[in-house]
């Protein structure tokens, strides 16, 4: 479970101080997936590094499964597998080597290494990849070997920053259902977007920022009812634009 409370992060500019968050609170649970939804520049890749611990927030409390990270952020990251917004993979190595090195840092043993890796592989159909050098993947390939060494290490807890950028039809639907797989073993997932299809056919629970600030939170069977509107995307623009009122 991840538990975000009361996170502020401004930075300062030539022309001023930026709040990227601005007091940003919510929770996403175990055996659920949970998507950030929301205009570029809302402030989601800002609230994703500071719970993987990339980046310190100026006020708030981030909890990964209890465990506070600002007190004791190597426990945290052991809980936590992440694909960040950048995506760099090592272009010497074959992927699975890729994957063998995280599973290194992470102190893992190497026949354990070499298990999770093979799982890894099958659940996400690199069979015919694993044992080649990155260097020359598609978008797709590079993204598949990033998800797996950031699961190598089989964390409860998953965080992706737009995981389907720029993927292609058939890669983005793999990994849907990759992501419902992790879902039905219990694992909470997290994930920014601002694809509305996306939200719409993976996520149990919704939470739309605008402007640094959540604007609405609930299922999207909840986002409809409490804006009036009949679809998904009606009920974000609504509720964006009530964010641009507000601002």
């Amino acid at each position: 479970m991840l538990e975000v409370e009361n996170l502020h992060k401004a930075f300062r500019t030539k022309t001023g101080t930026v709040r990227a968050v601005d007091g940003v609170s919510f929770r996403a649970a175990d055996g659920e997936i949970t998507g950030l939804l929301g205009p570029n520049g809302a402030g989601k890749t800002t609230a994703l590094r500071m719970l993987y611990t990339l980046m310190a927030p100026d006020q708030g409390a981030i909890r990964v499964d209890g465990i506070d990270v600002a007190k004791d952020p190597t426990a945290a990251r052991r809980r936590l597998g992440v694909l960040p917004d950048a995506r760099g993979i090592y272009k010497r190595l074959t992927c699975r080597e890729n994957i063998a090195y995280f599973g290194r840092l992470h102190g893992m043993a190497e026949a354990e290494i070499a298990r999770r890796t093979d799982a890894l592989v099958s659940a996400l159909d690199m069979g015919e990849i694993a044992d080649r050098r990155t260097e020359g993947f598609s978008q797709g390939q590079r993204t598949k070997t990033a998800i797996a060494r950031a699961l190598v290490h089989d964390p409860r807890n998953v965080i992706l920053d737009e995981p389907t950028n720029g993927l292609d039809v058939m890669t983005t639907r793999a990994l849907r259902e990759f992501l419902k797989r992790l879902r039905a073993e219990g694992r909470c997932v997290l994930f920014s977007s601002h694809v509305m299809q996306e939200v719409a056919a993976l996520c149990d629970r919704i939470v739309i920022i605008a402007h640094g600030r959540v604007v609405a939170n609930g299922s999207a069977e909840e986002l409809r009812a409490a804006t009036g509107e009949a679809s998904l995307e009606d009920a974000f623009v609504k509720a964006i634009g009530s964010a641009e009122g507000l601002h």
